[in-house]
This record gives structure tokens, sequence and C-alpha cells, in this order.
């Protein structure tokens, strides 16, 4: 792979949107296992998604509708983590992190399809 390709804007795009789907759904992780949790240091994990989304946040500037999508759903997981983590034996709540689990997981394996199709052209 030649330094041009991994230079591509479309190609950072993917890259770093697969990036922050896969800390969001980490995220849940951490909240759902406790074994996850300890693999990395909160504060570790809190830098590296918080890094990823002014990327996702910058990137996505001149798409208002993507941008207001990405930050949308980084609102809402966010949101059911930090609840969940304060009432862990909710059941709704761990339902709903389960279902936002699984979207991200599409979400994550078409952009990672994606990603490798751009990368081999």
């Amino acid at each position: 792979m030649t330094e041009l390709e991994t230079t591509l804007p479309h190609i950072t795009t993917t890259e770093t949107l697969v990036r922050f789907y896969v800390l969001l759904s980490q995220y849940i992780d951490r909240c759902l296992d406790e074994a996850t949790k300890r693999s990395l240091p909160e504060g570790e994990f809190q830098k590296h998604l918080a890094e990823t989304h002014t990327q996702v946040t910058e990137l996505l500037a001149t798409n208002r509708v993507v941008k207001n999508k990405a930050e949308t759903e980084f609102q809402r997981i966010t949101t059911l983590c930090e609840k969940f983590l304060k009432t862990p034996t909710d059941q709704p709540l761990k339902d709903s992190l389960q279902q936002e689990h699984d979207v991200l997981r599409i979400k994550m394996l078409a952009l990672s399809d994606l990603l490798a199709v751009f990368r081999s052209v």
C-alpha cells in the first residue's frame, strides 16, 4: 500500500468511522463485562473515545446530516452507558445496550468491508 492510499480523504474518514464505532462498542462491552473494563484503564479509554469523537466531528464538518447522525448516536450510547453504570441491574437499560451493540456491529462490518474495497482500488 502506498502512502497516497492511506491519506485519501475517503479512506481516512472510513477508518475513523470504523474506529469510532469500535470504541462505542467497546464502551458498551466495558459496561456489560467487568473483565473487558479491566483491559484498559478507564481514563485511557475515555481519552481514546474523546479523541476519536473529535476526529469524526472534524472529518464530517462538511456533511451536516451524517455529522448529526454520528453525534446523536454518540450521545445516545454514552448516555445509556452512564445510566447503566449507575444502575447495573436495570434490565431494560441492559437490553437497550445490547441492541445498540448489535447495530454497531453491523455498521462496523459494513464499514470494514467498504474500507477493504477502498484500499484495494
